[in-house]
């Protein structure tokens, strides 16, 4: 899955994704509204003509931007609309804006150099306001080490416990686990920097790093490394977060420097111009769609732990969310 470079989530590598959304079509979920109204009123059916034109739907590499993309899909296969889906590299996606491959892009962790090119400079593309789900960025422990040493999650006290968190591979240290080396993170410059007893050690991948937080968990061993929500992980495995000193703005603006904790990320959709002047009810509908942190993480830990197809998965949570869902449809 995961995190993106700059001020996204911050990752400059990332495993594609091997899940790919199907293509919204019949199955459970719910029935046609009478007179097969697509508006507000009627259950979500994911089903539809395909007459409406084409929606560009760009699937990010982590699997909750398909969750994102799979709900958005089937309200507007609904509404009638054919969509297509391609899942791309978030700055490799941007460039779609330009040759009108990519319509909509429904989560988006900040590159603010990509936002000057494209919104500001290009004009092609545009902001189309937050999504609902806020990117949490910082260092995790499981939950049952809360529960045994009540102050561990004070930075100010896990030199006192680094020789709990010793590896083999940690130089006689407390090991600190990041996950794949290529991805852009702060956390050896805040060993550095806050002077812990720690060496960052790298999982080399978010799999890898999911399964230790997963054994931690089942064993009660220590653990101590970077995570992030919205992540299905959390939907099955307890995490605490660690308070690490405030962010202010600024703080992290020098690499080597950064002593502070990673910012909040208020994650926003963008929108191709061209679509926002003759998208019509699907416009409608990507404007509206808001959902939240534990909406996506339903949807997520569904096709990636339930064996659901990304389909199945969107109609769950629709059939389970009407009075969310309707919110985001155009009048009838």
């Amino acid at each position: 899955m995961f995190r993106r470079k700059g001020l996204g989530r911050l990752f400059a590598g990332i495993t594609v994704v091997s899940l790919v959304l199907a293509a919204c079509s019949g199955g459970s979920g719910g029935s046609a509204a009478p007179g097969g109204s697509t508006a507000a009123g009627g259950a979500a059916t994911c089903t539809g003509k395909g007459d409406k034109g084409t929606v560009n739907l760009m699937i990010n590499q982590w699997v909750g931007a398909q969750a994102n993309v799979a709900v958005v899909e089937c309200l507007l296969t609904q509404l009638g609309y054919s969509v297509k889906t391609n899942t791309l590299a978030e700055e490799v996606a941007w460039q779609g804006f330009d040759t009108g491959e990519v319509d909509v892009i429904l989560e988006n962790w900040g590159h603010a150099d990509l936002e000057k090119t494209y919104i500001t400079e290009k004009k092609v593309a545009q902001d189309a306001g937050p999504n609902g789900v806020t990117g949490i960025i910082g260092w995790y422990v499981p939950e049952w080490m809360v529960e045994k040493y009540p102050d561990i999650l004070d930075w100010n006290n896990l030199n006192k416990y680094a020789d709990m968190f010793k590896t083999s591979e940690s130089g006689g240290k407390g090991q600190f686990l990041a996950s794949d080396p290529t991805f852009v993170t702060n956390d050896e410059a805040l060993v550095t920097n806050l002077k812990l007893d720690y060496k960052v050690v790298y999982s080399g991948s978010e799999a890898n790093t999911i399964t230790a937080y997963q054994q931690a968990t089942k064993n009660k061993t220590p653990l101590i490394g970077y995570f992030y929500d919205p992540q299905w992980l959390f939907n099955t495995v307890k995490l605490k977060k660690v308070n690490l000193p405030a962010y202010t703005t600024g703080c992290d603006a020098e690499p080597k420097a950064v002593n502070c904790d990673y910012p909040p990320y208020t994650l926003n959709k963008v929108v191709a111009t061209k679509f926002v002047e003759k998208g019509g009810d699907a416009w409608t509908v990507v404007k509206n769609f808001t959902w939240t942190n534990a909406d996506q993480n339903l949807v997520a830990d569904d096709i990636a732990n339930h064996n659901m197809s990304a389909t199945d998965a969107a109609k769950k949570w629709l059939a389970a969310h009407e009075s969310t869902w309707k919110a985001w449809m155009p009048a009838s």
